[in-house]
């Protein structure tokens, strides 16, 4: 079974050149690296890399625009993304294979080394109106070529929060996320500090305009204004301002940075539910994608293909 390997990366290439020695180790058929503005010098040590199959530079920061740049030149059948920072480990890519045999998408744990030992992620879903939502943390994840054109990639609206709404939408057509124990990825030694710049599909916790920007959006883009969509955006509000105040209350926060936060959440949810009623209206179809992969043409600068 083919596998193409998409890896976005901005400004971390110490980062990437051991993220793309582990994964050249389980030769997966094909590897693209679709490099944002970044200027330490990461474009010239992937093209000095023989194991890269293609380089596109890109002149935008947004993660899912790096995503669906990389599914425009992946010529597999399954399409896996990884992040930057990980490193596969022994076994990835037969889990990976074993998994999508079975599914529409196949996911697997995120380890870290800890001082007392590793962590690593499980299995997370949720029921939402009728649908299981399997979610996914798109630094380790493959899809099948048919499930990704049925959603349309993933929506550059968002700069947080993108393998989240891809994981609803998959929901609403009933493909299927499987979970493999052995697809592991592991961020370890001195890359197991601060994150690079590259954000996370889950947004800073101190993010909070738009954490609750990206929230809202794709809760009523894919599900509409409804009642229950409004209990669970104030569900998280109330859970966040609570943990804020208690913050204030042990000396480690302030007043006044607690009523900032309250205006970024306000503004975050009202911008988030108005734009992703607008994107409900101009995308009707199961896809709920109207700034998809398919929505444009331009996103490469450039494309350095070797094969």
């Amino acid at each position: 079974m083919d596998v193409s390997v998409v890896v976005p990366t901005l400004n971390s290439r110490d980062r990437l050149a051991a993220c793309l020695d582990a994964l050249a180790a389980v030769s997966p058929t094909e590897i693209i690296v679709v490099n944002g503005p970044s200027v330490d010098g990461t474009s010239g040590m992937v093209r000095d890399r023989a194991d890269v199959d293609v380089l596109i530079e890109l002149d935008d920061r947004n993660v899912n625009v790096a995503r669906n740049a990389g599914l425009d030149r992946a010529r597999s059948d399954v399409v896996a993304f990884l992040d930057h920072e990980l490193l596969v480990q022994p076994g990835w890519l037969d889990a990976l294979r074993e998994g999508i045999a079975e599914a529409d998408a196949v996911t697997g744990p995120v380890r870290k080394r800890l001082d007392v030992g590793w962590t690593a992620e499980g299995v997370e879903e949720r029921d939402i109106r009728g649908r299981t939502v399997s979610y996914f943390n798109a630094g380790n994840v493959a899809l099948r070529r048919e499930a990704l054109e049925a959603i349309d990639g993933f929506d550059e609206y968002l700069v947080v929060g993108g393998a989240r709404d891809a994981a609803h939408r998959l929901a609403g057509q009933e493909f299927e996320v499987a979970w493999a124990p052995e697809m592991t990825v592991a961020l370890e030694g001195e890359f197991a500090g601060p994150r690079p710049t590259v954000r996370a599909d889950g947004g800073s916790s101190r993010d909070w305009t738009w954490r609750y920007r990206s929230l809202a959006y794709r809760l009523v883009k894919n599900y509409g204004v409804r009642p229950s969509v409004a209990f669970r955006l104030v569900r998280h509000a109330v859970g966040d301002a609570a943990a804020s105040l208690r913050e204030v209350a042990t000396g480690e926060g302030v007043p006044s940075r607690w009523f900032g936060n309250g205006r970024d959440v306000v503004s975050g949810l009202v911008r988030g539910i108005r734009d992703g009623q607008q994107a409900r209206l101009r995308d009707r179809s199961p896809r709920r994608n109207p700034n998809g992969w398919s929505s444009r043409a331009d996103r490469a600068v450039s494309a350095f293909d070797r094969r």
